[in-house]
C-alpha cells in the first residue's frame, strides 16, 4: 500500500469513510506488527478526519493499557468499567458520548476533549481492545461515526487480533 490516502473532494462524511474503509484494510491486512499497524490508523483517522485525539487501549492483564495514538498525552491505564472507555470494556458496546462532562465517572485526560466514541474491537465475543477517539467540540460524533468506526473496528479485529 502507498503511504498515501485518497480522499475525495468535496466528500461528505459518509463518503469519506467508505473511501477510508478499504484502504484502512490494505494498509494494515499484511502488516504482521500489530503495534505498526494500528499507530497507522490512528495516523490516517486523526489526519483524515481532523479528530482532537485517536487511540487504542489494549487489555493487558485485565486492564486498558495505552496503545498507539495520535494527540496529547494520554491516562496510561484504565480500569474495567471505569470511564468511557472502561465501559466500552464491560458492556461490549460503542460508547458515543455527547458532553464527557456529563457522563457519570467520566476520565479526564485531557480537559480539552468535549465529546468522545469509544469502539470495543472484538473478535468471536472476546475483547481485546479499544478504539478511544475524542473531539474538543460537544456532540461531535453520530451515528454515521458509529456505523464506520465500527466497521474499521471490525477490520482491527481480523488484522490485528
Amino acid at each position: 500500500m502507498a503511504e498515501s490516502i485518497y480522499i475525495p473532494s468535496g466528500a461528505s462524511k459518509a463518503d469519506i469513510y467508505e473511501a477510508l474503509i478499504p484502504q484502512i484494510s490494505a494498509l494494515i491486512a499484511s502488516e504482521t506488527d500489530r503495534t505498526a499497524a494500528l499507530a497507522n490508523v490512528t495516523a490516517v483517522l486523526k489526519e483524515v478526519l481532523g479528530f482532537f485525539w485517536v487511540g487504542f487501549y489494549i487489555i493487558k492483564q485485565n486492564e486498558l493499557v495505552l496503545g498507539p495514538f495520535q494527540g496529547s498525552l494520554a491516562c496510561t491505564r484504565i480500569a474495567y468499567g471505569k470511564g468511557v472507555c472502561g465501559t466500552a470494556w464491560q458492556t461490549a458496546s460503542v460508547q458515543l458520548v455527547a458532553d464527557v462532562n456529563a457522563f457519570p465517572g467520566h476520565i479526564a485526560c485531557s480537559s480539552l476533549s468535549k465529546s468522545e466514541i469509544v469502539i470495543p474491537i472484538q473478535k468471536k465475543g472476546k475483547i481485546f481492545a479499544v478504539l478511544d477517539i475524542d473531539s474538543d467540540k460537544t456532540a461531535d460524533f453520530d451515528q454515521t461515526d458509529n456505523l464506520y468506526l465500527s466497521k474499521i473496528g471490525e477490520l482491527i479485529a481480523q488484522y490485528c487480533f
